[in-house]
């Protein structure tokens, strides 16, 4: 397929291929949530809410399959997020532990891995989707994907954001073989699985329900479902 007719659209990497419900649902005007409500993020969607340094999100895998797209961004200058680049080399590993600091991109703690009750298979190294890699893959015309609903969930709070970090793309299986090939291959989690990050600043944390229904990321019948949150203080 050729893709050159879209490299100048959108003209900057702020700006949304397509929109959904997530630009007009978020869970309160600026993001702050209720302490102990459980939320979900749909299918196919996104949400974000904000962390005050010491409080804690529980994300929830309620059906064991679904992949949620994470990201993290310092509540005083969305600038500073949490970069899998530098926390990858703060920690000396791909993949993070119970126990483990994430990083910024100015090398700050953001968040902190308290608790994960999966057992632990998750991936820093994929990009979040986007529209282009679903035309790669055949979709035509708008594909729900994880850059929009990031760029989405964070101006339904006020908070654009100008680029997508990579995410933490939690439950995510992306096995690296001794070769360095990789697989795409369903989640491992369980049903009920939950990972729970500890706020170390003030943050805003911004999730997707990653809509990927082409490749069997979202478990072998390749169906997004929700995932829950909750806030924990």
């Amino acid at each position: 397929m050729d893709l050159s007719r879209f490299l100048d659209v959108p003209a900057d990497n702020a700006a949304v291929c397509g929109h959904n419900a997530t630009l007009r649902e978020p869970i309160a005007p600026d993001g702050t949530p209720e302490l102990g409500r459980h939320y979900t993020v749909p299918a196919r969607q996104g949400r974000a809410v904000r962390l005050g340094a010491g409080q804690s999100i529980r994300i929830i895998n309620p059906y064991g399959t679904q992949v949620c797209d994470t990201w993290a961004f310092s509540a005083r200058n969305r600038a500073e997020y949490l970069s899998w680049p530098h926390a990858r080399a703060w920690l000396s590993r791909v993949v993070p532990r119970v126990g483990d600091v994430l990083v910024t991109n100015r090398r700050r703690p953001i968040l902190t891995l308290t608790e994960d009750t999966s057992p632990g298979v998750h991936d820093t190294l994929m990009a979040a989707c986007d529209l282009f890699r679903y035309m790669t893959l055949g979709a035509e015309g708008y594909h729900d994907n994880c850059s929009d609903n990031l760029r989405m969930a964070m101006m339904a709070i006020g908070e654009p954001v100008a680029h997508v970090p990579q995410p933490f793309n939690v439950w995510m299986n992306i096995p690296v073989h001794p070769d360095w090939s990789v697989e795409w291959r369903a989640p491992v989690s369980q049903p009920g699985a939950s990972v729970t990050l500890r706020a170390e600043m003030d943050c805003i944390v911004a999730m997707s329900a990653c809509p990927q229904d082409m490749i069997p990321i979202n478990g072998e019948d390749m169906t997004p479902v929700e995932v829950a949150f909750v806030v924990e203080g």
